[in-house]
């Protein structure tokens, strides 16, 4: 950084399964290592910096979701790495891998400078679960992977939409693969944020509003997003779950009158309001949407390998689904589409009968539905820094009064971490990516230091002092009845209460949108 280098080294490792034969490594632990010390000669004024900048490499000890292997390429999936040349399977697997879903890609960069090939390692950030069960004799293996794209990372509500380069937010690429009796069969599907320019701006506000920035570029970079997929997946089908009145309402239209320049024989959006049509437990509804896009994967189809690795099929398209986060609607959504592809490819197979499904098998369904459903936390974690929400429907195939509880819950910690948690976790990202540098020429101030309470704005300390002027207007008000004073030492407590909440939600906003690290320097 400004004053040296660090090294961010794996020190412990899990191992989580296998892919394509090969044994899967989650990573546990990482640690941030200085590599000179030229901190000991500095002054003060840079040690200060220097010391900021190295609490947010901290940070980056506690990355969830990164995963790694020593002998295949998780960046690519299996269609893509079926369609290596002898050449590029020769490569290290650092020069096979797919740049968007190498997480440690720029971190790299120095080592590869170097030439130390035998120290560079793939990794990325995403899920990876895998179950085996069996279906009569049949022994049946399932892997859901998976894949975060590194050019638009971040958190929730400090990355949205698109960048003017038409990469989105939250862009994940999925990919449920399944084995049995030699065979292989790999399905993908996309989920990434609405692609045009917008934001929701930190207020302290449980739900910010939507805010379109330059609406006159909306066809350009949707067109630019739209061209990227065609480019990597073939054909798409945009399916957008968001609400189609209230402040969802703007996006899904200006999201709907983008695509009108798009669409085409290769690409088609479909709009399907979720929470109108499915509300907030009858997720089984889901299954009008399925019948709406069972044309296009009939047609685009699956990967589909034999006995002696040859291809049978291949999959020419793929479903990108979005909702706000693409955490939460959306998990629902690809689940339900990743379970009705893998039973059309049982049936290809032989496993399944015509009318035979997964449901037809508890075990299976079990384990199915816990294999989505730890697929959506991990997403979500990375995202929004808790577990998914209506993850009880994709877990237990109903939603529950526990689940219900537990989205109440979890929705409370989004809105905190959001408002006093991301903002920093943000910086820490776009300083481990590569989209901010820090540079030795360059005037670097360290970062105020604000006093009082604006310095301690958090929603603890806010909340414990409203709640304690409430509790002192509540008492001097019972007493009113014995003596009028009191009434006149509510009303302080009271104001007060309401003057506190408002000053630190107004300083609260200065804290949420403090300034971060400036726009890429790449």
């Amino acid at each position: 950084m400004l004053l040296g280098s660090y090294l961010i080294v794996i020190t412990e490792r899990e191992c989580v399964g296998s892919y394509l034969g090969h044994p899967i490594y989650k990573v546990a632990s990482l640690k941030i290592l200085p590599c000179d010390h030229s901190l000991n000669n500095s002054s003060a004024e840079q040690k200060k910096v220097e010391a900021e900048f190295s609490r947010l490499l901290k940070l980056a000890e506690r990355t969830p979701g990164l995963y790694f292997s020593y002998d295949t390429n998780l960046t690519l999936s299996v269609q893509r790495l079926n369609t290596l040349g002898d050449e590029s399977k020769l490569l290290p697997l650092w020069r096979q891998a797919e740049p968007r879903f190498l997480w440690n890609n720029y971190l790299m960069e120095a080592l590869i400078d170097n030439k130390l090939d035998p120290f560079l390692l793939p990794v990325i950030q995403g899920s990876f679960h895998h179950f085996q069960t069996a279906v009569g004799r049949d022994i049946i293996d399932v892997t859901l992977i998976a894949r975060r794209c590194t050019r638009r990372n971040g958190t929730r509500m400090w990355r949205r939409g698109a960048d003017s380069d038409g990469y989105v937010a939250n862009f994940v690429e999925t990919e449920q693969v399944v084995q049995m009796n030699g065979f292989m069969a790999s399905f993908v599907q996309v989920r990434g944020s609405i692609p045009f320019l917008w934001e929701q701006t930190v207020d302290l506000t449980y739900k910010p509003k939507f805010e379109i920035l330059r609406a006159e570029e909306a066809p350009r970079v949707v067109e630019r997003h739209f061209l990227d997929l065609r480019k990597k997946y073939g054909n798409v089908l945009a399916v957008d779950l968001v609400n189609k009145h209230g402040g969802e309402g703007r996006l899904c239209e200006n999201f709907g009158n983008a695509m009108q320049n798009v669409a085409s024989d290769d690409v088609r959006y479909l709009h399907f309001d979720f929470h109108c049509i499915c509300g907030h437990v009858h997720f089984e509804r889901l299954s009008i949407l399925f019948e709406q896009i069972e044309d296009f994967l009939e047609k685009n189809g699956y990967l589909l390998l034999n006995e002696k690795g040859e291809k049978m099929k291949e999959q020419h398209g793929v479903v990108r689904t979005n909702c706000i986060d693409c955490l939460d609607r959306t998990n629902v959504t690809q689940s339900m589409i990743g379970r009705n592809m893998l039973e059309v490819q049982l049936r290809r197979i032989g496993i399944f009968g015509a009318e035979e499904t997964i449901n037809s098998h508890p075990n299976f369904d079990e384990n199915f539905k816990i294999l989505w459903a730890n697929h959506g936390d991990d997403i979500s974690l990375q995202y929004s820094g808790t577990p998914a929400l209506k993850g009880d429907f994709v877990r237990c195939g109903q939603r529950t009064m526990q689940g219900i509880l537990n989205d109440g819950w979890n929705a409370l910690a989004r809105y905190y971490l959001n408002n006093f948690c991301d903002g920093t976790k943000q910086d820490a990202i776009d300083l481990l990516q590569g989209h901010y540098i820090v540079s030795v020429s360059r005037d670097i101030a360290p970062p105020s230091q604000s006093a009082g309470l604006e310095a301690m704005a958090s929603f603890p300390l806010a909340l414990s002092l409203v709640l304690t002027g409430l509790f002192f207007a509540t008492l001097s008000l019972r007493q009113v009845r014995y003596d009028l004073k009191h009434l006149l030492f509510s009303f302080i407590w009271a104001s007060l209460s309401v003057a506190l909440a408002a000053f630190v939600r107004a300083k609260g906003r200065l804290f949420c949108n403090r300034p971060r690290l400036h726009k890429p320097q790449r």
